[in-house]
């Protein structure tokens, strides 16, 4: 057997057996000795040898008294020998001995008659030494009183894992009385604690000899039933003198108030957390539905296990909503849940949301405060959801504590923020909604912010759209078409615009022009501008004067400034006069041969000032392409313009398209991902189907 495993106490029949060395009596060293009725010394034990010093070949055959016993108490040990001899009581006490070096010890001896079967009578000492039993003595009081009035639980356990020993400490930790822990094993004792981790730490240790320190583990007791407690348990092998393991023991610390000042530290680290990561995920982009999102989301799992956000009609109409105690209409705007579960689709089922008078999320909002329903039974559960059927489904998908936290901004509440837990076991509590408050906060800006702006951007675009001619007349010659895609939210609508105007004689103007600048201004500007162009077109006059013109008006409208190409084309003669005010230049697709971008003198843009233009012609014939575009189709913020000018090129090199069709291939195609500014397209197809020139009126 490996020196290092348990062993059984006895071996043998009935559980007897030999002992093996180190037990107390090796320990306190117990000598025998005997005395034949004259004191003569007839037996003598090796343990012997070391409480008196002798030998036994030195002290067989010698009187006692005279080989142990100081002279001046000879006396008394022979009065105290005879008693024993003639009445056969025993006799027991400390006497100092004579020890072989000279030296005087005090020994603790037990005296008693012996009677051999022939009835010769001896006398039986058996000896320790005093100081070593003592010291002994000591240890066991002080261990007794070390384990029965230690402030921590101590157990001793056997090789078989059932309690010898149990301290009261440990007593009042389990709530259970010591005699009832008594040969029973931890599984019978702890049963609301992780026992299989306890009682394996207990084999490990009592398997290995390697002490396990400071194991936490969480839960309950009967001394405390309804709340858990956190304790450090160690566990360490015991062994006697000679190794002999002879049990395992543990001892208990309650560290309940260290553990939840951890977990309230954790807690809000964890808090700090979630608001950084908020405020870094939350209003990123300056859309409505997407900021919801970013919160609902911001929220799982650490929050709750299903988040969403509602919003008032009012609120995202802009409309003052005026007080009512009445139902809400709400939109739902943003779902997010921690793990695939039917709460989450019941929230996503509606796109409009009636919630009763009698709804929390009603009351919510009509207070303005957050509410709390910690533990959420069934008649909760019809109050939260929006109807029977999604009580019925928030309840099946174990939804238990649920809060909602108004979305307020500039005073005014725009909506709910809603959670549920379900698989996370804790309620919701006033931490949560402190943090759910904070989250909602935030939000509650970052909506509004994206509402407002949503709201300018939409007029901004309607106004420009407006200013935007609809459907394009078909001119002489020409087949035309056009696209504008204004930006995405991430950016204002900008002053891109394009025009196609008939002029006399079955000429026609084709026009494109980019306000610099965004939002309402920069529209408001571009309307001015294609109706003065529309004005000075009809007056019959070359593209460079029709720029110059265009420049004063430019001029006088503060501090804008505008890039243009204005061009006219014949289809009797199949030539093109065109003038550019540091536009991008546009590109001739000719039939047959590779597109290219026409060479024209740039000009400076409208708005300058005091910079002449210039007319420059070129053929365009039938089936030829001018290509005019804004800088919006090419310019990013990651590539040279000349070479994404090219790019438009090469793309334009592709078998041709039909021209209703290339204006939204080129805008997938080129189109920079950022979206950072409106796109503007004109592409105009010369035909061979062009009447007879009428004759001028005279």
């Amino acid at each position: 057997m490996d020196a290092h495993e348990p062993r059984p106490e006895r071996e043998g029949y009935g559980g007897a057996g030999a002992a093996p060395p180190g037990g107390l009596l090796d320990l306190l060293s117990v000598a025998a000795v005997v005395l034949d009725a004259g004191g003569r010394i007839v037996f003598w034990s090796p343990q012997a040898d070391e409480v008196f010093g002798y030998a036994a070949e030195e002290a067989l055959g010698q009187y006692a008294a005279r080989l142990l016993v100081h002279e001046e108490q000879r006396d008394l040990v022979m009065r105290l020998f005879a008693e024993v001899m003639e009445t056969g009581e025993s006799w027991a006490g400390a006497f100092p001995i004579r020890h072989k070096d000279g030296r005087t010890r005090l020994v603790e001896f037990r005296n008693m008659r012996l009677v051999d079967d022939l009835g010769d009578i001896y006398a039986l000492g058996i000896a320790a030494d005093q100081s070593t039993l003592q010291r002994v003595e000591t240890d066991l009081a002080l261990s007794q009183r070390l384990v029965s009035q230690a402030p921590i639980g101590i157990a001793l356990l056997d090789t078989d894992l059932r309690y010898v020993l149990v301290n009261p400490e440990l007593e009042r930790i389990n709530g259970i009385p010591a005699a009832d822990h008594l040969g029973r094993r931890p599984h019978d004792i702890l049963t609301s604690l992780d026992v299989d981790s306890i009682e394996s730490a207990m084999r490990r240790a009592l398997l290995t000899g390697t002490p396990l320190i400071d194991q936490h583990t969480v839960g309950r007791t009967r001394a405390d039933p309804d709340h858990d407690h956190a304790w450090s348990v160690s566990h360490y092998r015991l062994e006697d003198a000679s190794g002999r393991v002879i049990g395992v023991a543990y001892s208990v610390i309650d560290v309940s108030e260290r553990h939840q000042a951890a977990t309230e530290a954790d807690r809000a680290r964890r808090r700090l957390t979630m608001i950084a990561d908020a405020s870094a995920r939350v209003g990123t982009t300056l859309e409505v539905e997407h900021t919801a999102q970013e919160l609902a989301e911001v929220s799982v799992p650490d929050l709750a296990d299903v988040a969403w956000v509602d919003v008032l009609d009012t609120a995202l109409a802009l409309r003052r909503p005026s007080p009512t105690e009445g139902p809400e209409p709400f939109r739902p705007l943003a779902v997010a849940a921690a793990y695939p579960t039917p709460a989450a689709a019941a929230l996503q089922a509606v796109d409009r949301a009636p919630y009763g008078a009698d709804r929390l999320i009603t009351q919510c909002v009509h207070t303005g405060r957050p509410v709390l329903v910690a533990h959420a039974g069934p008649e909760d559960l019809e109050r939260i959801a929006l109807s029977a059927d999604s009580a019925t489904v928030f309840a099946q998908a174990g939804v238990h504590s649920y809060l909602a936290v108004p979305l307020i901004a500039r005073n005014e509440v725009l909506g709910a923020f809603g959670l549920l837990r379900a698989r996370n076991q804790l309620p919701f509590d006033e931490d949560d909604v402190l943090l759910a408050v904070e989250l909602a906060a935030r939000a509650g800006v970052a909506i509004d912010n994206a509402g407002l702006y949503q709201s300018v951007r939409s007029t901004a675009e309607t106004l420009q759209r407006s200013l935007l001619p609809g459907e394009l007349p078909q001119p002489t010659g020409l087949n035309v078409t056009s696209f504008y895609q204004p930006a995405q939210a991430s950016s204002e609508v900008g002053g891109d615009w394009y025009d196609v105007i008939p002029l006399a004689r079955d000429k026609t103007a084709l026009v494109i022009g980019d306000v610099m600048g965004n939002g309402i201004d920069a529209a408001a500007t571009m309307g001015r501008l294609r109706t003065a162009t529309s004005a000075f077109a009809d007056l019959d006059l070359a593209p460079a004067e029709v720029l110059r013109h265009l420049d004063k008006i430019t001029c006088g409208l503060e501090h804008y400034i505008a890039t243009c190409i204005y061009a006219t084309y014949d289809p009797h003669t199949h030539r093109c006069h065109i003038a550019n005010a540091g536009h991008l230049p546009p590109v001739l697709a000719s039939s047959g041969r590779l597109p290219q971008l026409l060479e024209l003198a740039p000009g400076a843009p409208l708005g300058v000032g005091g910079v002449p233009f210039h007319t420059t012609a070129f053929d365009l014939n039938p089936g030829d392409r001018i290509v005019l575009y804004t800088d919006g189709l090419v310019e990013t913020r990651h590539q040279h313009i000349d070479e994404r000018l090219n790019t438009l090129l090469r793309t334009l090199e592709e078998p041709r398209r039909p021209l209703d069709e290339t204006c939204r291939w080129l805008v997938d195609v080129l189109r920079d991902t950022d979206d950072h500014d409106d796109v503007a397209l004109l592409i105009a197809q010369a035909t061979s189907d062009v009447p007879q020139r009428r004759p001028r009126a005279t």
